[in-house]
C-alpha cells in the first residue's frame, strides 16, 4: 500500500510531533563510553549524543540538548532505530539516511519509522536540523568531537 504526497505528510507532522513532545531515549549517560557533541548554528540546535557500545553493538543509546521539533525528534527516531545494532549496520544507516535527506535514499532500503524524515527534502533549510544528530552519533562511533552543521 502506497501512500499520497498529502498522506506521507501529515504522517511526517504526526511523528514529528510525537517525537518532539515526548522524545525517546532523553537522558544523560553516565556510563557512555562514546560521547559526541553537536551544533547547528544557523538554527541554533545543541546536543549531545551518548552511546555505549559491547561485543560491536550499540547496547545503549541517549541524547540531550535543545533544538527545534525537527532536530530533537531526529535525535529522538535515531536512538530508537540503532539501539542494539552492529556498529557496521549503523554506520550504513547513517549513510543511507544522510542520502535520504539531502538526495534520494537508496533503493530498496526499507527505513521504517525513518521514512517520515524524508519529508525534510521539501525544506532545504532544514536538512541540518534533522541530520545534526545523526553526524554527531558518527562523530561519537569514530571519536571525532564535535559536528557541526553548517
Amino acid at each position: 500500500m502506497s501512500m499520497g504526497g498529502g498522506d506521507l505528510r501529515e504522517l511526517y507532522q504526526e511523528v514529528i510531533f510525537d517525537h518532539n513532545r515526548k522524545p525517546r531515549n532523553f537522558h544523560e549517560m553516565p556510563e557512555a563510553d562514546h560521547v559526541a557533541d553537536g551544533h547547528n548554528p544557523l538554527c541554533g540546535d545543541r546536543l549531545t549524543v551518548y552511546l555505549r557500545i559491547e561485543d560491536g553493538r550499540i547496547a545503549d543509546v541517549s541524547f540531550e540538548g535543545h533544538g527545534c521539533a525537527i532536530s530533537t525528534a531526529s535525535a529522538s527516531l535515531m536512538t530508537e532505530a540503532v539501539k542494539g545494532k552492529p556498529i557496521d549496520e549503523v554506520e550504513a544507516l547513517f549513510r543511507d539516511v544522510h542520502a535520504m535527506l539531502t538526495d534520494a535514499p537508496p533503493e530498496g532500503r526499507d527505513f521504517g519509522k525513518l521514512q517520515v524524515l524524508s519529508g525534510v527534502r521539501e525544506f532545504p533549510a532544514r536538512v541540518k536540523c534533522a541530520s545534526l544528530a545523526w553526524h554527531t552519533l558518527h562523530n561519537a562511533l569514530v571519536g571525532a568531537g564535535t559536528a557541526k552543521t553548517e
